[in-house]
């Protein structure tokens, strides 16, 4: 079975969308780990300044309420950022859901934090030693300073937890991007035989991988070679004639493609049977150098002829009507530009009209070329040295 270029390119594009998804986990992964390690920080850090506040000396009463203040309101602050914290921590969100839970251990924190900072209040503030005061503000340390432990027991329980999910989708990742690696890494190496392939197509004995490959190849190989049939060439030129013409347009015609087929008729200004202008040495140079470029301008899938004394048949499969017209115009542009020169006649301007018309699929070759040489007249009847359309036609009969 020949795989679809397209498809594959489609689908690698896919997987190019999914590691980044992938790697944008891996970003929430690393904020949420940073948010837990300053969490971490945050909690042990706390428990430093609750230890500070109660070993803080009465001797220089005046410093230690100073460095009292300074100290709860940090420990206020920590609590607050705390909360802060959670809300960058979308992974645990999502994953554990303990909101709640964590909300609550957070409440419950502020009030034992509100509790020890009025109890070391009262025991700083007052002038004695009160035994009461002492046993309140050790009591109430131990009861934030165990709070606090407890929540960095479960901040790691936690991160124990999203680890697991987080071992899990990491070694999904790298399996899903193994496969694909390995997986495309074969299609594109077959892609690129099939590239050189049909750069070297006289290579035999190779059968294609993709099937744009093979369709270039049957292209290729259906474009009749000149050298091997004389009797559907023109004998002047080296081009197709009527009969060569026909028989490569069928040949073409056989190979699927959804580009659009225009034929136009091409007849050199001024250069006629009966107008017998130039020797036929120089005749037959003019129409060389004619054929030769509009050989330049074919394409694989493009037939071109010589049909008549002085007329070209170019038949032309493009991906849509614009370029159809856009390529003929450059075809009749590059022969008004051909420099000729012969001793009889000096210098040899030459210009060609052309009759354009787009081919349906149900209209057959013939009668697309019966109607592109109604529209050749008009273009000769109006000026020469132009190519014109259905349209033209139609708009000059309004």
């Amino acid at each position: 079975m020949k795989h679809s270029i397209k498809n594959i390119f489609k689908n690698l594009s896919i997987f190019f969308v999914l590691a980044t998804i992938f790697a944008g986990f891996g970003v929430l992964v690393a904020i949420d780990h940073t948010s837990s390690y300053t969490k971490v920080e945050n909690l042990t850090n706390q428990k430093t300044i609750i230890l500070e506040i109660l070993n803080l000396s009465k001797e220089s009463i005046e410093i230690s309420l100073i460095k009292l203040q300074g100290k709860t309101t940090q420990l206020r602050y920590d609590v607050e950022k705390l909360h802060s914290l959670y809300e960058y921590s979308i992974l645990e969100k999502l994953l554990l859901s303990n909101s709640k839970e964590y909300l609550s251990d957070l409440d419950t924190l502020d009030k034992l934090r509100v509790d020890f900072t009025k109890k070391a209040d009262a025991y700083y503030n007052s002038s004695l030693d009160s035994e009461i005061h002492i046993n309140e503000l050790q009591e109430s340390f131990n009861s934030l300073n165990s709070h606090i432990t407890a929540i960095i027991i479960r901040s790691i329980y936690y991160d124990q937890a999203k680890f697991n999910v987080h071992k899990k989708v990491t070694y999904f990742a790298f399996l899903v991007i193994l496969f694909a690696t390995l997986w495309y890494r074969k299609r594109l190496a077959l892609i690129y035989k099939d590239l050189e392939f049909l750069n070297n197509v006289n290579l035999q004995r190779y059968e294609t991988f993709s099937q744009e490959a093979e369709s270039i190849s049957l292209k290729i190989k259906r474009k009749p070679v000149i050298a091997e049939n004389p009797a559907m060439l023109d004998a002047v030129t080296g081009i197709n004639n009527l009969k060569g013409m026909m028989n490569s347009y069928s040949e073409r015609k056989g190979i699927k493609d959804s580009n659009f087929t225009s034929v136009t008729v091409f007849e050199v200004d001024n250069f006629s049977k009966t107008n017998k202008a130039y020797s036929q040495e120089l005749t037959q140079s003019i129409l060389k150098k004619i054929a030769f470029s509009i050989s330049l301008h074919e394409q694989l899938t493009d037939v071109i002829a010589r049909t008549d004394y002085n007329q070209f048949t170019v038949i032309l499969s493009r991906a849509t009507k614009d370029i159809l017209f856009k390529d003929a115009e450059n075809i009749r542009q590059s022969i008004s530009e051909l420099k000729l020169n012969s001793a009889e006649m000096g210098d040899i301007e030459l210009s060609i009209s052309g009759g354009h018309v787009i081919k349906p699929n149900n209209l057959s070759l013939e009668e697309a070329i019966r109607q592109a040489k109604k529209v050749l007249l008009h273009a000769q009847k109006t000026s020469k040295n132009r190519i014109s359309q259905v349209k033209d036609l139609a708009h000059s009969e309004l």
